[in-house]
């Protein structure tokens, strides 16, 4: 009788262990799944991130297992254009829409978004706007229940499958001072710029970020900038891409988005031959010859780096497994 009762005792006690231990493991594969993206990478589930063709405007579509985000969403006036790359894309609901800041040539195609596609999340830099684009998107958010977010830095997002996105800027301190009554406004410097994450692949984000906030993000994230590609600054203006910055991002390709023959003259001249690793350019004011300020790392190595534009090249499309990653243009070759 004794020996019946051990031998119950010890089926039961293994029993135990067995169940407690099971229900360790979950608990654990579960943190390790949602902590670690890189892990989630070496599947090498494709990602594709698509600059669209939208004319003199942002609008980048990033698909990934398991979302599909849109930062930025063109002007008012390529709306169709917009709408027509979602379509070919086979967009129907969009999981975060990220507006870098509130120029038209991002947020302009807010409307289109919200009345014919499921939108889950909205995010933008937190700074308010006297913009009717702004306060009508603002407003349409509210009365559709769509979540919304303002972010910092310091802030990541996670898009599924791996893919994760850290905030560099703007800093909580500029978006306080951005609350205040009276305060000047500066829209392209206080756009939102984050880096793309998934397993070794990276992309930076931009929006018309300045050499201003080029300069602040070198003090604070200078060792977190090295990307892939880079998604020029400004549509490729001189107001931005500065050589230091280059230096820390020192991208292999450049992705440029704007318009054929635009008011601008984007992308400039000499920003294109910093990029492309050209000795001389052509200035666009004067039509003169000029020597390029061109970015070299620690041992002298001049960044040479591919170049698309979407007024030369169409929609541009990145596909990338977390290792190495292609790049295709509709129309055309790299620069």
């Amino acid at each position: 009788m004794r020996k019946r009762i051990g031998m119950i005792l010890g089926i039961l006690m293994l029993a135990v262990a067995v169940l407690t231990g099971c229900g360790q493991t979950n608990t654990a594969g579960r943190a390790s799944s949602s902590s670690s993206p890189a892990q989630t990478a070496q599947a090498g589930k494709a990602v594709t991130i698509k600059m669209l063709n939208v004319g003199q405007g942002d609008s980048i579509l990033i698909e990934t297992p398991e979302q599909t985000v849109l930062i930025d969403t063109s002007d008012v006036d390529e709306r169709d254009k917009l709408k027509r790359e979602l379509d070919k894309a086979g967009v129907k609901k969009i999981d975060k829409v990220i507006l870098t800041h509130p120029h038209a040539d991002h947020i302009g195609g807010m409307d289109v978004l919200l009345k014919d596609y499921q939108v889950g999340a909205v995010y933008d830099n937190g700074m308010p706007s006297t913009s009717k684009l702004y306060l009508s998107y603002r407003k349409a958010l509210k009365a559709k229940n769509i979540p919304y977010q303002a972010l910092k830095a310091g802030d990541v997002l996670d898009f599924g499958g791996g893919v994760s996105f850290k905030v560099f800027y703007p800093t909580e301190e500029l978006q306080q001072k951005g609350a205040q009554k009276g305060y000047k406004h500066d829209p392209n410097n206080e756009s939102i710029v984050g880096r793309l994450t998934y397993g070794s692949f990276s992309m930076l984000f931009t929006g018309d970020a300045e050499t201003p906030v080029e300069e602040q993000i070198l003090k604070t994230n200078a060792g977190e900038l090295k990307s892939t590609i880079l998604k020029a600054p400004h549509h490729g203006s001189s107001t931005s891409s500065s050589v230091a910055y280059l230096k820390a991002v020192w991208p292999e390709a450049v992705l440029i988005s704007c318009g054929q023959g635009n008011d601008y003259g984007h992308p400039h001249t000499d920003v294109l031959a910093r990029f492309l690793g050209q000795p001389n350019y052509t200035d666009r004011r004067d039509g003169k010859q000029k020597k390029t300020k061109l970015v070299k790392d620690d041992k002298g190595t001049v960044l040479k780096a591919k170049v698309y534009e979407t007024d030369k090249n169409g929609t541009i499309t990145v596909t990338t497994d977390g290792q190495g990653y292609k790049l295709q243009a509709e129309e055309g070759d790299a620069q």
